[in-house]
């Protein structure tokens, strides 16, 4: 693990970039066929809208495993929700999520969601946000892939013409995609 807070910023910009990556291929269109030519734009009926003023709501996360279901992809494949801070609050304003009656994971206690209605869920910062609406994703593990086309690369040297200043040098392909239109569903949730 790299110490220098150089290549930790490095490591975590490049983390950052494969969280983008990922995100981008969730809901953009997706390249098909044999060589890859056909484009797949994501369909619409795996997108919950929200015409009102509701945040994330248990309604929608029902709404998101059922279509799911609906769309047979099996239970026994992992399924994350991605959300974003506001929608982590959303849910921890819910008593069915933070009450040990419903839940075993103590979600107040740490003031984080781990695992709910069968959804992993990962908090962060990179989703987008259109006006007061922000677009979560839940996907089943193998509805989303990532490729490496090139593998990490990294350098760390002095630099003689800039009075040994340490340069940082990180480099990585990487590309993303929807595998199976049924695994990957988007939400929207007002935030203000």
């Amino acid at each position: 693990m790299p110490t220098s807070s150089y290549a930790l910023a490095a490591a975590y910009a490049l983390g950052r970039a494969v969280d983008d990556e990922i995100i981008a291929a969730a809901t953009g269109t997706a390249y098909t066929g044999e060589t890859g030519s056909t484009s797949t734009t994501f369909d619409s009926n795996n997108a919950i809208t929200e015409s009102g003023s509701d945040g994330l709501t248990l309604a929608k996360l029902r709404s998101a495993k059922e279509k799911l279901d609906t769309g047979n992809v099996s239970p026994d494949i992992s399924r994350f929700m991605i959300i974003g801070p506001q929608q982590l609050s959303d849910l921890l304003n819910v008593t069915s999520v933070t009450s040990s009656d419903y839940n075993s994971v103590k979600a107040l206690v740490q003031g984080e969601l781990d695992t709910f209605m069968g959804f992993k869920f990962i908090t962060t910062t990179r989703l987008s946000k259109t006006s007061t609406k922000r677009k979560v994703l839940a996907f089943a593990q193998d509805g989303i892939k990532l490729a490496i086309g090139k593998d990490l690369i990294t350098k760390i040297d002095e630099r003689s013409d800039k009075g040994y200043a340490t340069q940082v040098y990180v480099c990585q392909s990487i590309g993303s995609t929807r595998m199976e239109e049924a695994k990957v569903i988007s939400i929207e949730c007002v935030e203000t």
